[in-house]
């Protein structure tokens, strides 16, 4: 008999751990894998290379977007780019397959729509949105943008657009951008 309340006990242990180690995998850490895909639906434009997610369980997950980076608030571009990703995915069903999550707890990566076209790649061809060279080496996006500058799509068509990290550094130091551009 104790033999069996010692096997009973140990069982009883493995079931206890085995569901708190199931509890763990289903939260939200596990998302932020890379390489997981996560289906739902664009149902928020933040700017042009953020949007929000609608997922399973009616949870709702803001994405930056890899390897772009586009017109801040108040530059030139900001509305062009911000409408054409709303024109792109608003509404629309696409499946993310995350890259990491940043520090301000946005889910990274890239975004496929049904038809397979990729969002990064979309804003950059248009000239919507710069290659984030710094966190990104993608030559695809490189190559496409290249290609988007020298046909002067978009942001491209004037002479010496300010990248949004130059923007945010300016802004770091103290130095106002406002007049440094006319705003589209």
């Amino acid at each position: 008999m104790k033999l069996f309340s010692t096997f009973f006990l140990l069982f009883f242990k493995i079931s206890i751990l085995g569901s708190v180690m199931n509890l763990y995998s289903c939260s939200d850490s596990s998302e932020v894998q890379n390489g997981k895909q996560l289906p739902g639906k664009v149902i928020a434009i933040i700017d042009g290379d953020t949007y929000d997610l609608l997922i399973a369980g009616n949870k709702t997950i803001r994405v930056r977007m890899e390897g772009i980076d586009a017109p801040e608030r108040g530059m030139p571009y900001y509305k062009v780019s911000k409408k054409y990703l709303g024109s792109l995915c608003f509404g629309k069903q696409v499946t993310l397959h995350v890259t990491g999550q940043d520090n301000h707890d946005r889910y990274l990566g890239f975004t496929y729509l049904v038809d397979g076209r990729e969002l990064s790649h979309e804003m950059i061809k248009a000239g919507m949105a710069w290659h984030f060279t710094k966190y990104n080496s993608d030559k695809d996006l490189a190559k496409l943008e290249i290609e988007a500058r020298k046909d002067r799509r978009g942001l491209w068509k004037d002479e010496h657009p300010m990248s949004p990290w130059r923007n945010r550094s300016l802004h770091r130091q103290g130095i106002s951008t406002k007049d440094s551009f006319n705003v589209r």
